[in-house]
């Protein structure tokens, strides 16, 4: 026995669009922070570009339409600060993308105090001090959602990746407890992690190893277009329903047998 679905048929389109939403983006001067302001503008959303350098942020707000914002996000004033400026300039934060992250590849035994302070404070000292500070706000507009930057590191394991790695398995935790604690704030807290990613910084890297077998099974490195896609997925209505979740972005090399043949 069969019976007709007549489940209302949602606007698809609609939900993809962010149409009279305000986004902040956090390293949005370059790479992957800078495809994300295009990504949330294509979609309708006003933008704060936030980064350190003063060229970059105001360059990428050109670009988009949106406001720029220089600001060190290592500073807890600076992070008070960009989430005041969302607040009065466009009138609220509905989504939050941080896409600020950096390691120091070293030996384990070989990375020291100062390295591994570093690490934790880049990648998530100051994504604690954000998802903080914007949850409040979204608490009391009604909700939002905010995506963060993880990293394969932080699912794998590779040489010289102790600090980092462990600095970012820790960013993909807080992301998790997080969103326990502010979804019934229908606040959603998700997470990106890519995989090996031509961003400005690792360009000369990626390039190098081109004569390497491919250690992605879709045969390539990603693009920070690829990051900005799934950012863009995460902050709309397509994924009402997803938070506490970290989505790999990495042409499938987590699941990759180490010795596969190639």
């Amino acid at each position: 026995m069969s019976t007709i679905d007549t489940s209302p048929v949602p606007d698809y389109s609609a939900l993809a669009r962010l149409d009279g939403k305000s986004a902040v983006v956090v390293g949005a001067g370059q790479g992957m922070g800078r495809q994300t302001a295009h990504a949330l503008a294509s979609a309708g959303a006003t933008v704060l570009c936030v980064d350190v350098d003063r060229e970059l942020a105001e360059q990428v707000a050109s670009e988009v339409g949106g406001v720029a914002v220089v600001a060190d996000v290592l500073s807890p004033d600076d992070i008070e600060r960009v989430l005041d400026e969302a607040q009065e300039r466009l009138g609220g934060i509905d989504v939050l993308v941080d896409i600020v992250g950096m390691a120091r590849f070293l030996p384990f035994l070989d990375t020291g105090e100062e390295d591994w302070e570093w690490s934790f404070d880049i990648v998530l000292r100051h994504a604690r001090l954000l998802m903080k500070g914007a949850a409040r706000r979204m608490k009391e507009s009604g909700g939002g959602s905010m995506v963060f930057i993880g990293s394969i590191s932080a699912l794998t394991s590779a040489p010289d990746h102790a600090a980092y790695g462990a600095a970012k398995s820790a960013l993909l935790s807080l992301v998790r407890s997080a969103s326990v604690e502010l979804g019934p704030h229908a606040i959603r807290i998700n997470a990106i992690s890519p995989g090996l990613t031509r961003t400005p910084r690792l360009t000369a890297m990626i390039d190098a190893r081109k004569d390497e077998p491919s250690i992605e099974p879709l045969g390539s490195v990603g693009d920070p277009s690829d990051i900005a896609g799934a950012a863009l997925f995460l902050a709309s209505g397509l994924s009402s329903h997803v938070t506490g979740q970290t989505l790999l972005v990495d042409g499938g090399a987590s699941v990759l047998y180490a010795y596969t043949p190639r």
